[in-house]
């Protein structure tokens, strides 16, 4: 698969206003890399605070508190050990900054084209809603891959649920960050803050891309 496919593979548009001060993360081939959440907005009136990862060739100018940016990226994970375990961190990989968009421009936009690699967890709520976890391992240059976590609602939960692991999908929604409370010890409780693919539209794919079946569409989750 060549630069332009993998690149097709994960897609991100993202909007909104910096809320923290990039800081270092790390030097690759000699480019240093800064961190900083980017604050976007949902329908609901709600904000998700989403990590981003940028190149210091991208912020010459650098990136001020408050600063409204656009950008286009990709959804990427890397393996950091924590507390002596190995963690699954999620970033939106900043490929370039675009110019502001009108405010009625969707600021939230994902598209992921991956394999099932773990058996959808399918569940409902106490109000009967009904939800499925998929982690979709996603495909990039270098034989790396990309292993993101995705939920899915309604009637699209009930459509991937019975999905194997290996079947490739391609999906469309949103990058949404929420809080949960992790119980350390009995005394203690540490709130920590998920990041997942908000399911919007999902797809069946074959490899050889000669046909694909669409799913039926949600409406929008806020």
């Amino acid at each position: 698969m060549n630069e332009e496919n993998y690149l097709l593979n994960n897609k991100v548009f993202l909007m909104g206003s910096v809320e923290s001060e990039p800081v270092f993360s790390h030097t690759l081939y000699g480019e240093g890399f800064y961190e900083f959440t980017l604050k976007v907005p949902r329908l609901s009136e709600q904000n998700d605070m989403i990590p981003v990862t940028v190149s210091e060739r991208l912020i010459t100018d650098g990136l001020k508190i408050g600063q409204r940016v656009a950008l286009n990226g990709q959804f990427r994970s890397y393996n950091k050990l924590v507390e002596g375990k190995s963690k699954l961190m999620l970033t939106v990989f900043v490929r370039d900054f675009v110019e502001d968009c009108a405010p009625d421009v969707n600021p939230n936009i994902v598209e992921l084209s991956g394999y099932i690699c773990k058996p959808p967890v399918y569940r409902t709520t106490p109000f009967s809603r009904e939800i499925c976890d998929v982690l979709l391992a996603v495909n990039r240059a270098y034989n790396k891959s990309d292993y993101i976590p995705c939920i899915a609602w309604g009637r699209n939960a009930r459509f991937v649920r019975a999905i194997e692991v290996g079947q490739k999908l391609r999906v469309a929604g949103r990058i949404q960050s929420r809080q949960y409370n992790k119980k350390l010890s009995e005394e203690i409780v540490e709130t920590r803050t998920a990041y997942e693919l908000s399911v919007s539209k999902v797809t069946l794919e074959r490899d050889d891309a000669t046909a694909a079946t669409d799913a039926t569409q949600m409406q929008s989750v806020e």
